[in-house]
């Protein structure tokens, strides 16, 4: 199973587009930094066909360490969420 990474998604712009790697990468950065300032905000992410990004609070609570069994409280704070389309599911299960 192969990883892919921004580098690969940037140079997969250069090559289908025909934009600089430079301007492939930069619009790369710019879709992101979008989703993430979107996210900091609290809003919802919704890519149609592709997924949605999501906020989620949880609260404090407590947990234990597997190795050592000593409990401790994990803190709330916020995670997010992916979910993806119906489109991205039926296109990954075909």
């Amino acid at each position: 199973m192969k990883t892919i990474t921004r580098a690969d998604v940037a140079e997969y712009l250069y090559q289908e587009i025909g934009l600089s790697r430079k301007d492939s990468g930069e619009i790369l950065d710019m879709i992101l930094d979008e989703i993430v300032n979107e996210l900091s905000k609290g809003n919802d992410v919704k890519l149609s066909s592709f997924g949605t990004f999501s906020l989620r609070d949880k609260k404090e609570r407590s947990g234990r360490n597997p190795k050592t069994g000593v409990e401790a409280v994990i803190s709330s704070r916020r995670v997010i969420s992916f979910k993806p389309s119906q489109t991205m599911r039926k296109s990954i299960n075909a």
